[in-house]
């Protein structure tokens, strides 16, 4: 992607500074390297399971010579310093509004269609899942790739965790990890791209997308995944926050029955109904 000379001179400053730190803290593995599109813009979707996974992930990306632009929250442009940052690299932020969202597919296109990499957590937060595996995938992931046509390409890794364990203020320096990176090949999505983009053709995108992710981390992890992915709503968890735990007394399998019976009693619905449906405006 063209860089303007505050863009390279930004990702420079960041990258002498980082790099030389990521490089003492950890040892790196990366596979999968013949598997990145270099002739076309896409959409890389990493599994996220502790808040140091962007430096994970933009430093792999970096050293490929792909400068890494993420779909960022847009109250992080507000954070003195670390917003300055992201204005500098040409990072995108998520708008909820509709006015807004409109503006960060505009800025999320710029990017796709100038050959660039956008980074996408598909699961929108760090994963609830107790064993940190990918959990239910939101659907911003897959709205973009079908509406710019960009392949979506699956991103795994595993062993930052160790380094700074989900949500902890502390990292375990001693001994030094070990994080491994695979990249797999693009999530078919051809048969859905021509289909009016409805919640049923967004959340089979979506569940292809996580399958992927979640079959390579399975295989850094030598681990077999669990047969139902983790939904933190049916586990009464908040979506997005640290205080994100189940409430005392919390019941998951009457949980369950409640919505199924919920379910019953409400009038169904055909997938055109929901074509501009409450998650039109999520691209995170």
């Amino acid at each position: 992607m063209p860089e303007s000379v505050k863009s390279r001179v930004a990702f420079a400053l960041l990258a002498n500074t980082m790099r030389p730190v990521m490089n003492l803290l950890v040892r790196k593995q990366w596979e999968g390297l013949e598997n990145l599109p270099r002739d076309t813009g896409f959409i890389a979707c990493p599994n996220h399971v502790t808040e140091i996974d962007p430096v994970v992930v933009g430093h792999f990306f970096y050293n490929q010579k792909i400068m890494p632009r993420y779909l960022a929250k847009a109250s992080l442009f507000k954070v003195p310093v670390f917003g300055s940052a992201l204005r500098a690299t040409n990072q995108v932020p998520v708008e909820r509004v509709t006015s807004g969202a409109s503006a960060s597919l505009t800025a999320a296109r710029v990017v796709i269609e100038a050959g660039g990499a956008l980074i996408v957590y598909p699961e929108g937060t760090l994963t609830r899942d107790p064993d940190l595996w990918p959990m239910r995938g939101r659907t911003g992931a897959a709205r973009l790739a079908l509406q710019t046509g960009a392949p979506v390409v699956p991103v795994a890794h595993w062993g930052a965790e160790a380094l700074l364990p989900r949500y902890s203020k502390r990292l375990n320096l001693f001994p030094r990890k070990t994080v491994r990176l695979r990249v797999g090949t693009p999530v078919d999505l051809s048969d859905l791209r021509d289909q009016p983009m409805t919640k049923s053709v967004l959340d089979t995108a979506t569940e292809r997308i996580m399958d992927s992710l979640t079959d390579l981390v399975a295989e850094l992890r030598d681990e077999k995944p669990p047969a139902i992915r983790w939904d933190p709503a049916v586990n009464g968890q908040r979506a997005t926050g640290r205080d994100f735990e189940q409430p005392r007394g919390f019941d998951p399998i009457r949980k369950i029955k409640q919505d199924n019976d919920s379910g019953q009693r409400r009038e169904p619905k055909h997938d055109g109904d929901k074509q501009n449906g409450t998650e039109n405006n999520e691209l995170a």
